[in-house]
């Protein structure tokens, strides 16, 4: 099972010791109710070969190297390890010589991203909803202090802890498996991300608050999230499914997501960047078993979904506390 002692001593000493008054007995709590197939894929990266990385690269991907490459045999048992750990929905990971190809092309959204935010040299990091934690590797490789990530699939947890142990065992990025409202105010982050989770919440106005009330006075959000087309007053409210997503509760538009950010008290809010999700972003390979973008659309006009929503756009929010 994964250890999380080692992270507890390492926030012990910083201005996130006071977590540890809650968070121990809640991963407690968490390991007597995990999926059935959590003691299974704990063991995959038990079962993962020790291999020190001569070069790690986390500033223009997540990706490392040997200077003496893995042989074809060892190459295969790596594959076939990892993809006991399917289906890997974001990335890509170079590992060893070996390209996860993940159903989302997570580059191309950091690539959107970065060139907006404030410098995360040294900055203490929370990424809120992180999957598997591809995007808390490139934060480490611009320099980031620490990264903490929180997401409760337990699947996402041994995919990060798979990589971990292929980057050489970093200590600067940890996933822990809780969600934003098991989180006290710890008003100790920086920056906090919040990418991709804003609209699979039932109380979107509860979500933004939860995020500032884990930022550092002055510190900033970085939010993005599904949009629609239209005015301050615009939000849709989906009848059933979106993209067949079942879990889709609110898309506002992004004046209505600046009002609703303005609402809960976030100041200096704008609007940096707002892109349609491209089938060269999100799509299947042989690491997802499972259908992609293509089949949430509709297959005469790709500016709609199979349901007749406009299809996937992303706008990212930059604001300060």
């Amino acid at each position: 099972m994964i250890d999380f002692r080692p992270f507890y001593q390492q926030i012990a000493t910083t201005n996130l010791s006071m977590w540890l008054e809650t968070l121990p007995l809640q991963l407690k709590q968490w390991e007597k109710q995990t999926h059935g197939d959590y003691a299974k894929w704990a063991k995959i990266v038990d079962f993962l070969p020790h291999l020190e990385a001569d070069h790690i690269d986390l500033k223009s991907a997540v990706k490392s190297e040997r200077v003496l490459p893995l042989s074809a045999g060892e190459q295969q048992r790596l594959v076939y390890h990892l993809k006991q750990l399917m289906p890997w929905r974001k990335g890509p990971y170079h590992l060893h010589g070996i390209h996860v190809d993940c159903e989302w092309r997570s580059d191309f959204k950091w690539d959107r991203v970065l060139p907006h935010l404030a410098p995360l040299k040294d900055r203490t990091i929370l990424d809120v909803g992180c999957g598997s934690g591809y995007h808390m590797w490139r934060m480490v490789g611009e320099g980031a202090k620490m990264v903490i990530g929180i997401d409760p699939t337990e699947l996402f947890l041994c995919q990060f802890e798979a990589v971990r142990k292929l980057l050489n065992h970093d200590r600067r990025a940890h996933l822990i498996p809780l969600g934003i409202e098991q989180m006290q105010a710890l008003e100790a982050f920086d920056t906090v991300f919040s990418m991709g989770v804003l609209y699979h919440r039932k109380s979107p106005l509860d979500h933004l608050s939860q995020l500032k009330n884990q930022l550092v006075k002055g510190g900033e959000l970085v939010l993005e999230t599904l949009v629609v087309e239209g005015d301050a007053n615009t939000v849709l409210v989906p009848a059933d499914r979106y993209a067949k997503m079942k879990n889709v509760y609110f898309i506002p538009s992004v004046p209505a997501l600046i009002n609703w950010l303005e609402k809960v008290g976030f100041k200096h809010v704008r609007c940096v960047d707002v892109a349609p999700t491209s089938l060269a972003e999100q799509r299947k390979t042989d690491w997802l078993e499972n259908e992609s973008l293509v089949d949430f659309l509709d297959p005469h006009d790709h500016t709609k979904t199979i349901e007749g929503y406009q299809a996937p756009t992303r706008a990212v929010i930059l604001a300060n506390k």
